[in-house]
This record gives structure tokens, sequence and C-alpha cells, in this order.
């Protein structure tokens, strides 16, 4: 699979953001109002419907779940211990880390719904969704938590306003429930969707300043190991623990191996802190996401059983 064919839209619609706002009169003032709107409807609903459309079947998938709440578990450890580590803490900014830290275990499900599509069809889309829907409720609720700590805001406070983890958890429930968008609805949800994915990525390249990345390059390069080095590396270990099968260990590797999330750049935003050191960061995760994946896919999933100890 050629992984940087996969990535370079969602990169090129970040470069487009860039460029449009630097060099046109659709300025930063502007990309503002669109920050608000892909944050409090657009990825919303989005979220929403990617979680509530798919049946799940939970039991067959109990391996897979644990082993990706483990994956998920570790990465938000390991990205909350950077500041604790005896080196890298003294170059370790806290405000600064508070908003970055969800750069370390976020993940991008446009992305990994399209890889899951390509390595193994329907069946793929099945288990990614599987992930999505258990992960993320515990991935926003760890962005949101340092982050309202910092801003000394409460969290459960933040968190029952946070749309994105609204969305979510209102998904799960009617996916329990077997609630479903009504057929009519449908096209115009979906239309919705593809507009927060686009607009959701041209503003986050609206935001960004590759010189605001200077300010904090140690932990830059702390949390990016641990997206797309540290976690396959911890994913490949899961599947051999749980002994999930080839497919589901596939589609964790590729899970562990995604570039950040898009919307990191939009929640750091707007709860106050650097939106453009995250938007950057976000960036480079796009990038390095076309050598994590190839490293997860390519290399990793070919191990021998006890290749890692």
């Amino acid at each position: 699979m050629n992984y940087a064919q996969l990535l370079f839209p969602d990169f090129a619609l970040i470069l487009c953001g860039f460029l449009v706002c630097r060099y046109t009169s659709l300025n930063r003032t502007v990309w503002q109002q669109v920050d608000s709107l892909v944050y409090f409807f657009l990825f919303p609903v989005l979220l929403f419907q990617s979680i509530s459309k798919t049946t799940l079947d939970w039991q067959a998938a109990s391996n897979l779940i644990a082993a990706g709440l483990g994956v998920g578990a570790c990465g938000v450890a390991m990205a909350y211990g950077l500041p604790h580590l005896p080196w890298l803490g003294r170059h370790i900014e806290r405000r600064q880390h508070a908003a970055s830290a969800q750069v370390g275990f976020r993940f991008n499900s446009f992305i990994g719904l399209a890889i899951a599509e390509r390595l193994a069809g329907a069946q793929g889309l099945l288990l990614i969704a599987v992930l999505i829907g258990v992960c993320v409720p515990l991935f926003n609720m760890a962005a949101v938590w340092p982050m309202a700590r910092h801003a000394e805001r409460g969290f459960w406070r933040e968190l029952v306003r946070n749309p994105l983890v609204l969305a979510t958890v209102s998904g799960l429930v009617a996916n329990v429930l077997e609630l479903h968008i009504p057929h009519w609805a449908e096209p115009t949800v979906t239309r919705v969707g593809s507009a927060a994915l686009a607009l959701g990525l041209m503003a986050a390249g609206a935001g960004m300043q590759f010189g605001a990345l200077s300010r904090g390059k140690v932990l830059g390069l702390a949390v990016l190991s641990v997206r797309h080095f540290l976690t396959p590396i911890v994913a490949c270990f899961m599947a051999r623990c749980f002994g999930l099968t080839e497919l589901q260990t596939t589609i964790l590797l590729a899970f562990s191996a995604l570039p950040t999330a898009s919307t990191a750049y939009v929640l750091a935003a707007r709860m106050g802190y650097d939106g453009a050191y995250v938007a950057g960061l976000v960036t480079l995760s796009t990038l390095l996401g076309m050598a994590s994946l190839t490293f997860a896919l390519g290399v990793l999933r070919v191990l021998p059983p006890l290749g890692l100890w």
C-alpha cells in the first residue's frame, strides 16, 4: 500500500489552509469563526454518525477491545509521564505540555477508516469502528483533563460541555440502543461529515505557525516519538499478549500508527492554549504517519512471535 498517497490529501488540505490564511483576504479572523463551526457543530455530527451507524459485535471483538484499551492507556501514560522523566522534565514547560500531550495518544479516525477499508474491506471497517468506539471517549477525557487542570477549570464541567465527548457518548448510546439516523437524513449528515474533515484540516493549517515549534523542540520530539514509534511497539506486544488473529493484529497495528487527531488543534485553541504550536505538531504527525504506518505494518506485523522479547 502506498501510505504517502493515502495521507497526501489530508496534508494537502492543511497546506491549503495555511496558504489561504497567509496570502489571501481570508485571514485569521475568518478562520477563528471556522474553528467554532467545526468544533461545536461539524465534528460532533461526524463523530456521532461514525460511531452510531456501525453494528458492533462487542463479544466477538473482546480481545481486540482489551488490546486497544491497553494500547490507549499506555499511550496516555507515556504522554503524561514525559515531564517526570529525569532529563526531559527540565526542558518541558508544563502548560505547553498540557495542551500537547494529546498529540501523543489521540488519532485521526478518518485516516484510520480509510486504511482499514483498504486493508480488509468491510471487516476491517468493523474492527476499526470497534476501536474508535471504545477509545475515543478515553482519549477525549484524557485530552481535556490536563488542560482543565492547568487552566484551573473544573474537569467535569469542561468534560460535560465538550461537544466532542458529548457526541461520542451519545453515539455509543445510540449504537447500543440500535438507534439510527433516518435514511432521508443520511445524505445531509454525510455531507456535514465531509465538510468537517475538510474544514477541520484547513483550519489547522490556517492556525499553523512553524516558528511556534521552536518554542518546544524537546516536547515536540517526545510526544511525536510516543505517537509514531513507542505506541506501535506497545500494540505489537498487546497483540501477542491477547492472542489476536492476523486480521485483528493488522488493524490494531494500523490503529496504533495513525497520525494524531486534527481536532487536537481545535481543542487546544478553544481552551485558550497555544493552538499554533499544536497545529504544527499535527502537521508533522501527518507527515510522520507515512513512516509509522510503514514501520507498524511492514516491520512489526511480520515479526516472529518472540521478535520483541
